[in-house]
């Protein structure tokens, strides 16, 4: 059964597992996010009710 050789689809597998580590995801990485976090306690906005002509 040609499924149960290992021989090119290891060989297969290994290249590609390698050329993802090695060249894809440092490039990935590199990328900056666009907001990073910061330790800056959220904002909680006042909110009042509206008050209603009708109620």
């Amino acid at each position: 059964m040609p499924q149960l050789n290992p021989n090119p689809w290891f060989f297969i597998m290994l290249t590609s597992w390698l050329t993802y580590t090695m060249i894809i995801q440092p490039k990935i990485l590199s990328f900056v996010t666009t907001n990073p976090p910061s330790n800056k306690m959220p904002e909680i906005p006042n909110t009042t009710p509206w008050s209603w002509p009708w109620t």
